[in-house]
């Protein structure tokens, strides 16, 4: 058995994690219902985008866009997003996870895509795995994450994609359901007829049907409208991960802090029972003395 000395030192250590575990559990929790309010906030903006570009694309059967059409896929574009730290539970693991065992079911050879990481961890499990990467340099998804961070990023992709330079676009990120759940969920961006964001037969719930009239054309307004949508679809998933990033470091965090706490109980357990057996010893040398003096 270790020594008391040791034992209250492994007990001090426990409860200084504990502190630690229990400050980060708060400050989660506190950037959460931040992140919720802007995912709640910015959800109607696609949704109304979407549907949008419903009534634009069903508007005319002559209406084409390289963003709107399937081709022959020679190389396809992985956008992972991850966090910039750790300390988040099986955030991350869970996103590489299921990233890996879509590659090998879809690919033969890594000749046949590129990964874009976004975030620190996502940059390094990249590196690791040798995969060619479009960025070089690392994209931080910071905590008040903002759309101009990576508007940029977004209409890069899509010159991308015009330019014939790769034929799909995938995202891999963690969708936000509640502050228990999490889904780890891959979403196609472009071309736009395979995700499912977008519903090309609008349902009408009136008997009237409504009539709208483009300014300057129907393929006008539907060129503008497309890379918008994919520029805030994109921008809509990162606010997804980084609110499931928040609550798995809180439930991590959480779950650290409960066993600690179980720990100091079992270590102080130990503690009494040394400093018990020590007295008795102690009280065992005395008398043994005493009746010896006798």
């Amino acid at each position: 058995m270790s020594s008391m000395r040791e034992i209250k030192h492994r007990i001090n250590a426990t409860q200084k994690t504990s502190q630690i575990t229990k400050a980060m559990h708060m400050v989660s929790a506190s950037k959460l219902k931040k992140a919720e309010r802007n995912i709640k906030s910015f959800r109607p903006l696609t949704e109304r985008l979407a549907e949008m570009i419903s009534r634009v694309v069903s508007s005319g059967s002559d209406l084409s866009h390289p963003m709107l059409e399937s081709r022959d896929i020679k190389k396809t574009v992985y956008i992972i997003i991850s966090s910039d730290r750790g300390l988040a539970g099986p955030y991350n693991a869970s996103v590489f996870k299921a990233f890996e065992a879509y590659v090998a079911r879809e690919h033969e050879s890594s000749d046949e895509f590129m990964v874009a990481a976004l975030g620190f961890k996502a940059m390094a499990f990249a590196k690791r795995k040798k995969y060619t990467l479009v960025n070089e340099k690392n994209i931080q998804v910071r905590d008040d994450v903002q759309f101009i961070d990576f508007q940029d990023l977004s209409d890069n992709f899509i010159k991308s994609y015009l330019s014939g330079e790769c034929d799909k676009i995938i995202v891999f990120y963690q969708k936000f359901i509640n502050t228990i759940t999490q889904n780890v969920e891959s979403r196609t961006l472009i071309p736009i007829e395979n995700s499912e964001l977008i519903n090309t037969q609008l349902e009408q719930d009136s008997k009237y049907k409504a009539m709208y009239y483009y300014e300057p054309s129907a393929q006008g307004v539907l060129k503008q409208l497309l890379p918008m949508y994919v520029v805030n679809m994109l921008y809509g998933m990162i606010l997804e991960a980084k609110a499931s990033e928040h609550a798995s470091r809180m439930t991590a965090m959480k779950s650290a802090t409960d066993n600690a706490k179980d720990l100091i109980r079992d270590l102080q357990l130990h503690y009494n029972r040394a400093r018990q057996d020590a007295i008795t010893i102690e009280l065992t040398d005395i008398i043994g003395g005493a009746n010896a003096v006798n």
